[in-house]
């Protein structure tokens, strides 16, 4: 995982790839921060206590957004991705089954051909 810090000798990887785990490192911690707020700010009795948290929350909200606006503007395939699936009021998985040529129900509810799990239907 990116928070674990670098998987290869960091001597080893281009100025890039060292900036790009960084922004990524930095928006799963941004992410995590809006979590954090967003509970606390659910859990809180006191409305200005409420009010900072929210805030906040919403501060770390738009700090993920700039990393993940740098991940777009230097990587193609975030750009392509983002452009498919962001900004969009189609069903999220029926966008993935578009792109792909399946039928997003029978992603979900075909079984496997070789008799596997059949991840996604785990329900009884």
């Amino acid at each position: 995982m990116a928070h674990e810090g670098f998987h290869e000798d960091p001597k080893q990887l281009s100025d890039f790839a060292k900036d790009y785990h960084r922004i990524i490192q930095s928006t799963m911690e941004e992410l995590e921060a809006v979590d954090w707020y967003n509970q606390r700010a659910e859990c809180a009795t006191n409305a200005e206590a409420k009010a900072i948290m929210e805030h906040n929350r919403d501060e770390e909200i738009e700090h993920a957004c700039m990393g993940l606006e740098w991940l777009r503007r230097n990587s193609p395939t975030w750009d392509k991705m983002m452009r498919e699936f962001l900004f969009s009021d189609e069903p999220i998985v029926g966008k993935e089954a578009e792109l792909t040529g399946k039928n997003s129900v029978d992603m979900e509810q075909t079984p496997t051909k070789t008799g596997g799990l059949n991840i996604g239907k785990n329900k009884k």
